[in-house]
């Protein structure tokens, strides 16, 4: 069985997430080898950046990423108003989802949440295309390089198609229908990423493992069952809920509103959002990240707001202003403090998986923790705690927050053939080492059946090619090397796109006395392909 697409010569995945987004990429000549950006507008060494927006008035890109969501404002601007207000778009891939209406968070009056999906996707592309160009000179973008979008498990082939306009519209592929555009399940990529990565726990046939993806605004679940031949079963258990990262940002926020008071806190969102954005940015850096939850490792910090936002003092007024003026317009955030931001939060993750373990009709073996979230020591400490007893592996793989766009990278290549089967022959990508059936010098009866099992290589394949190969050599191995010719070809439909790659197809090879006949047959649908082909003596 083949997968075939001309001239790719290197793979993008690209996470395109709610609240923070990234890339990765490899060539296909040495597939395993794969990068992950880390160089971004005004940020380095980080592998995402923020899923914001900058417009101006007219609604003209202005920033984007990370700069476009924080700006430090200086004290010698401290009490001038804005003149320039800014219209930032934030959490506009919620508007695509299947949710209320009414939860949809609000966008600036007047864009378009399609627009802001495309603007944000074309400067992504920009950057992708500089990074590949640099990489692999002489590379054409449209003509050499596949892109694999990740999305969200929910989301039907209708918004995939909105998805795909969007990336056409942002100049990712040349066509509408481009082959060169794939999609792929946030799910099913870091399930992907966690089977390839963590070797300290083997998994075995027939074993049930948890995906937890711990983003800034969701925390999903999934449970996987490893299949034989190296394949995931399709997600048959899932939940998740708004209890990602970017609700501590949302306790701390409260914490400031009665720090500064309420007006003066509403004042710095309506005229000054990127300037509070970078102080809370800050508090990410310097005080989310590293708590761990360990009150002897913790030191109190303090935020001086004279010198993070001096442009907030003007706003500040009554007793906020007295207290704040006592301490300098120092903010202390000690141990209890901290803590209580997690608390509000993690609680309901811990919810999240008892809920899903007491649910699921499995034995869950292992649990994988992904997203940006999982990288905090307080988070994985509770979960342990929490699990440990039930559970004898709970781990976080290397570079958590870059898992799905990995992941949808080792899916590109057809999940059971290991790196030194796959070749690039003639601008084509082949799977080289097939199923030997029949060998020379066996004997057989007529119409003897030779039978192999495999599975689609995607999970929305609608088609699978199974080519024979003949040759006079007693043990063939490679469908390139000398004396190795190709005998025929047998195509089969694979309805039921919604299993994935779930869908087990027989092959049967019989030789007749004149003849040899193929047989392709879909077990789940009973569709069948046959074949005839002349038995040549």
């Amino acid at each position: 069985m083949t997968t075939s697409c001309n001239n790719i010569r290197a793979v993008v995945g690209i996470d395109f997430g709610t609240t923070y987004s990234g890339f990765a990429y490899a060539n296909m000549a040495n597939p395993s080898k794969i990068e992950a950006n880390e160089d971004w507008p005004e940020r380095r060494g980080e592998f995402k950046t923020n899923t914001v927006i900058r417009y101006n008035n007219d609604f003209e890109l202005v920033k984007w990423g990370f700069p476009a969501l924080a700006e430090r404002s200086s004290k010698r601007n401290r009490n001038a108003h804005s003149n320039n207000i800014s219209k930032i778009a934030e959490l506009f891939k919620l508007h695509l989802g299947k949710i209320a209406d009414d939860d949809k968070p609000p966008l600036p009056a007047g864009l378009n949440p399609k627009k802001a999906v495309t603007d944000y996707l074309r400067e992504i592309g920009k950057l992708i295309n500089s990074k590949v160009s640099a990489r692999w000179p002489g590379l054409i973008f449209h003509k050499h390089v596949r892109v694999v979008l990740t999305v969200p498990v929910e989301y039907d082939e209708k918004i995939r198609k909105v998805m795909r306009q969007c990336a056409y519209d942002a100049d990712l592929i040349l066509t509408l229908e481009s082959e060169n555009l794939e999609f792929t399940t946030e799910p099913e990529a870091a399930a992907i990423y966690c089977f390839e990565n963590v070797n300290e726990h083997p998994l075995r046939v027939g074993d049930s493992f948890m995906i937890v993806d711990c983003g800034g605004g969701t925390v999903d679940l999934t449970v996987r069952t490893l299949l034989p031949n190296a394949r995931l079963s399709e997600i048959t258990e899932s939940t998740g809920e708004f209890c990602g990262s970017s609700y501590i940002d949302k306790e701390f926020k409260k914490f400031l509103s009665r720090k500064i008071g309420k007006a003066a806190f509403r004042l710095m969102e309506e005229k000054h959002y990127p300037e509070l954005q970078y102080l809370i940015q800050y508090f990410c850096t310097h005080v989310k990240i590293p708590f761990d939850g360990d009150e002897n490792n913790w030191r109190t910090k303090e935020l001086d707001l004279e010198t993070l936002c001096p442009i907030l003092l003007q706003y500040v007024k009554d007793e906020e202003k007295d207290a704040l003026e006592e301490s300098e317009w120092l903010i202390e955030l000690d141990f209890e403090t901290v803590k209580h931001f997690f608390d509000q939060v993690i609680p309901k993750i811990l919810r999240l998986i008892r809920q899903q373990l007491d649910d699921s009709e499995k034995n869950i073996s292992a649990i994988f923790m992904v997203g940006g979230f999982s990288e905090s020591k307080y988070l994985l400490h509770r979960v342990r705690q929490e699990f440990s007893s039930q559970v004898p592996y709970i781990a976080v793989p290397s570079h958590p927050v870059a898992s799905v766009v990995k992941g949808a990278l080792y899916r590109n290549w057809t999940p059971d053939d290991p790196e030194e089967r796959k070749k690039i022959v003639d601008s084509k990508e082949k799977i080289l080492f097939f199923k030997q059936l029949a060998k020379k010098g066996t004997e057989i009866e007529v119409d003897q059946p030779f039978r192999n099992t495999s599975w689609p290589s995607f999970p929305n394949q609608e088609t699978t090619i199974f080519e024979i190969y003949r040759t006079n050599a007693k043990d063939g191995k490679f469908c390139d090397e000398p004396g190795m010719n190709l005998f025929g070809k047998l195509e089969l439909d694979l309805p039921d796109v919604n299993l994935g790659t779930n869908r087990p197809i027989e092959f049967t090879l019989m030789f007749g006395r004149m003849e040899t006949r193929a047989i392709a047959r879909s077990i789940r649908s009973g569709t069948i392909a046959k074949a005839n082909f002349k038995l040549e003596l």
